[in-house]
């Protein structure tokens, strides 16, 4: 945009819905990329969550479909004010033209995501609509995307084995054996990711009373934690070896009760921190937990090689967008922050979550417009590189 040209609001808005995205988390699966009908898109687990806050009830699918419906509408009209129900209704209005009112409107919406879904080119056409260019996987079999112009960035997951190996060193006759066979092992790993041309890894962690500034030998009497904390040394200091991105996904906790739950820790970041001033590979930063945003904000701010991703699980809610984007707006360059987290498992759902994300981006630096910190120019080019740029580049991304 010319630094000379001055949009109304409506047109600023406009312009930044048509900017192109790079969904850097999702659950799509590449041979059943769309939705087959709409009790796949009603019952996310997000929106579903919400629902049953509203009194839906968790077993809906075994109910006969009139009094599921009816428990629907109940749930659905109960929740008008969540962030999840307006981005369900922006898939119905904006991909269906149909708006949930009634049970015929339920009725005609079925029918329509089951017309879709026999559709080999509505993937593609979704992804159109909201200028999705990519989106990366974490299962390597998930990639191949079927009907549409690319395949999925792969990136793939290793929690599947850190917890695992963690777990396997602990319990060893010899820990330090055991240790050292799994250097071998990820090396191993990381070799043939390298090899087939990926570019990073992710990792959930759980979470870890010890921290990266203490490095020790492990052996007999060592901790889960201490054990994992080396092998988190372990793994930046290969990656860095061979160029390679290392996702970190945190905040999310499963030790508390059966349901995974947000745990603000202050001390998170700060633990990790002496892992981003030794290894030189890229970290990117994926949090799920509110206060952590800040913790992420000057953990990019303090080292070059540490980027923010988007928002993940509790995160996803526009209050924390709106403070995230303003501690981003602050203290660093675009280029080094995504907000694109969809967490989709449709390609439905990644539409209204990405629709949702551009309308919070358009009012937060409209409003930095109005307030005088930025004029339009600027504007434009944080929102290029925060709905695509940065990812592209970290992921090597033709643009």
């Amino acid at each position: 945009m010319s630094m000379g040209i001055q949009l109304s609001k409506e047109a600023f808005t406009k312009h930044i819905l048509q900017q192109p995205v790079l969904d850097t988390h999702t659950h799509l699966v590449g041979d059943r990329l769309t939705a087959k009908d709409f009790w796949e898109i009603a019952h996310y687990f997000w929106l579903f969550r919400e629902l049953q806050a509203a009194g839906y009830p968790a077993n809906a699918m075994e109910l006969p479909e009139d009094l599921r419906i009816d428990a629907f509408l109940e749930a659905y009209h109960g929740t008008r004010n969540t962030l999840m129900n307006i981005a369900f209704t922006h898939i119905f209005q904006d991909l269906y033209g149909i708006v949930i009112r009634d049970k015929a409107s339920v009725l005609e919406a079925d029918r329509a995501v089951k017309q879709s879904a026999q559709r080999a080119e509505w993937a593609q056409d979704v992804a159109d609509r909201m200028q999705a260019r990519r989106f990366v996987v974490n299962i390597p079999e998930h990639a191949e995307f079927q009907g549409m112009r690319q395949n999925a960035i792969l990136i793939p997951r290793i929690d599947g084995k850190l917890g695992p190996w963690v777990k396997e060193i602990e319990s060893s006759n010899d820990p330090a054996a055991a240790f050292a066979q799994t250097r071998l092992k990820l090396a191993q790993l990381l070799d043939a990711y390298k090899e087939d041309g990926i570019k990073g890894i992710m990792t959930t962690l759980p979470s870890y009373a010890a921290s990266a500034n203490r490095k020790v030998v492990i052996g007999q009497g060592s901790t889960k934690d201490e054990i994992l904390m080396m092998l988190l040394h372990e793994i930046g200091a290969a990656a860095e070896q061979r160029g390679l991105l290392l996702q970190l996904f945190l905040g999310v906790e499963r030790s508390w009760c059966g349901t995974a739950t947000p745990v603000n820790d202050p001390a998170r970041i700060l633990k990790l921190s002496a892992l981003f001033e030794a290894y030189a590979c890229p970290f990117e930063l994926v949090v799920a937990s509110e206060l952590n945003n800040l913790d992420i904000v000057q953990a990019a701010w303090n080292f070059p090689n540490v980027h923010v991703g988007g928002h993940w699980w509790f995160n996803f809610r526009a209050s924390t967008y709106r403070d995230s984007m303003q501690y981003r707006l602050e203290a660093l360059p675009a280029i080094k922050s995504s907000l694109i987290v969809s967490d989709a498992r449709c390609m439905e759902w990644s539409y209204g979550k990405i629709i949702v994300i551009k309308r919070l981006v358009g009012e937060f630096l409209w409003n930095q417009i109005e307030a005088g910190w930025i004029n339009q120019a600027t504007a434009v080019q944080i929102a290029e590189d925060w709905l695509y740029r940065s990812a592209a580049k970290r992921y090597g991304v033709e643009q």
